[in-house]
């Protein structure tokens, strides 16, 4: 397929700007085709046709979070960690919570691992201590009634 074809497949879509791929797509929603002899995804090749090859340490981020959008000015070059963390998955979702379902921050010493610099579940120090304490508790309550029994 050539970039004239490429071109010839994507609609516009009035409401977003959106240039959407009309044929084939993989199973993640990002449309695909054979271009140059290999299968590559639409909206990569589109944007190095516009702006240049994708530095091997970047990634193309959907500004409009429609995958099988090829519109360049929808599209953003991004580490993997930033396209990560735009994103919707388990790990985005934990790095953006700021406080516990009780409601404590979760920064600072109450943050447990204390560490970020892995993408990794968060917890909170307090709560943390709390269950620990209950459960201590009941393992020397369950402890004592064995030794009055």
């Amino acid at each position: 397929m050539t970039l004239e074809d490429i071109y010839a497949n994507l609609e516009t879509l009035a409401e977003s700007g959106c240039l959407v791929w009309t044929r084939h797509v993989n199973s993640k929603g990002y449309g695909r085709v054979r271009f140059n002899g290999d299968m590559k995804l639409v909206h990569r090749i589109v944007w190095e046709a516009v702006n240049g090859p994708i530095p091997a340490d970047r990634e193309l981020d959907h500004l409009c979070r429609v995958r099988s959008c090829a519109n360049v000015d929808h599209l953003e070059l991004v580490t993997h960690r930033e396209n990560t963390l735009r994103g919707e998955s388990f790990t985005a979702r934990q790095a953006r919570q700021t406080h516990c379902i009780h409601g404590h921050e979760l920064s600072g010493e109450n943050l447990y691992p204390p560490s970020l610099s892995k993408l990794v579940y968060r917890r909170c120090r307090i709560c943390k201590n709390a269950v620990s304490r209950r459960c201590k508790a009941r393992r020397r309550a369950a402890h004592t009634i064995q030794e009055a029994v």
